[in-house]
């Protein structure tokens, strides 16, 4: 995929976040201790196959060049910088202006942690009929509400998913975009309803999938919340849920089409629970397959690789060695 550049907007005032964006530009904002939300997207872009990243900065962008510099693991990275602030459709149009020439670009608003599969995503933007794609994701209700009968109320649901999508600021263009005779304004407000009318907006989406915007400071609490105890891998995430002396309790989510390296458990025995998703575990001499509810045991010093074959999430209950991994093979740099 390296014909496909990344583009992050990262030059927004993060005014809802002060005092914390006075100093810092809010893509610099840390999820975890020493791991920004810039961090995650980067990582995202490396494990995607995208090598070449351009990042749109403004507010407090020389503290985004000390700490990224021109290359950072492994991805060349280039800064375009708007001088004054002009809104998102002027940012990407400069991105686009600095890029010399046609290349498939995926685009990330500077804000969101997402557990999206951006391979996936620009494989379809790839093989769509559309010129340009957004990735869409199902909105939740900011509040709890109550369902009705008659004249009583007969449910409580505590801010459920509804049944309307929005934009998950993140885009696929095939190519340099044709920006009408906008030149500044918010993107989304501007230039997209624009390009739905004419017809040349594809979407891509993924259901039940972890995703934030980080706008304001319950948000920020909320996310650092959900890293507490998350490590985030090339291929999805692991997330600590129970660890005592007597037992380990993981959740793992394998992203669909990746896979973990090949390893084992020197004492570590374990049981996996498969929540949703399907998939096999590869071992040196056969295959299991799994899909939702099956369980699957795996006893010490068996070398194993986990394939997600759907997005995959699964419990996996052991005994409570919980550095006990040894990696015999990688599949992505780390």
């Amino acid at each position: 995929m390296s014909n496909t550049v990344g583009m992050i907007l990262s030059g927004g005032f993060g005014k809802r976040l002060r005092p914390i964006t006075e100093k810092i530009p809010k893509p610099l904002i840390e999820i975890k201790d020493n791991y920004t939300i810039l961090d995650k997207q980067l990582f995202d872009f490396k494990n995607a196959g995208v090598e070449e990243v351009y990042l749109l900065t403004g507010f407090l962008n020389e503290k985004i060049k000390k700490r990224y510099g021109d290359q950072y693991k492994g991805l060349k990275l280039h800064y375009v910088i708007e001088d004054e602030p002009l809104g998102t459709l002027n940012a990407i149009r400069l991105g686009m202006e600095a890029l010399n020439e046609e290349k498939q670009v995926i685009i990330r608003n500077g804000d969101v942690v997402a557990d999206l599969n951006l391979r996936r995503m620009i494989s379809h933007g790839q093989q769509s009929d559309y010129p340009f794609s957004i990735f869409i994701t199902q909105m939740q209700s900011p509040y709890g509400i109550v369902e009705l009968s008659g004249d009583k109320i007969i449910s409580f649901k505590e801010k459920p998913l509804l049944d309307y999508y929005i934009n998950g600021g993140v885009y696929f263009s095939k190519g340099q975009m044709d920006f009408a005779d906008f030149e500044k304004g918010d993107i989304e407000k501007n230039l997209f309803p624009l390009m739905a009318k004419e017809n040349k907006i594809a979407y891509y989406k993924e259901d039940d999938l972890f995703w934030m915007a980080i706008d304001t400071n319950k948000e920020l609490e909320l996310i650092q919340k959900e890293y507490k105890n998350r490590t985030d891998k090339p291929w999805g995430y692991e997330k600590i849920l129970i660890h005592t002396d007597k037992y380990l309790t993981k959740e793992l989510f394998i992203k669909e089409s990746y896979q973990t390296s090949f390893h084992y458990h020197e004492q570590k025995d374990e049981t996996m629970y498969i929540l949703k998703g399907a998939g096999y575990i590869e071992f040196e001499d056969k295959k299991e397959y799994f899909s939702k509810n099956d369980t699957i045991r795996i006893e010490p010093n068996i070398k194993h690789s986990i394939i997600a074959t759907e997005n995959t999430t699964l419990q996996e209950v052991s005994t409570p060695f919980i550095d006990d991994t040894i990696r015999t093979k990688d599949f992505y740099i780390r």
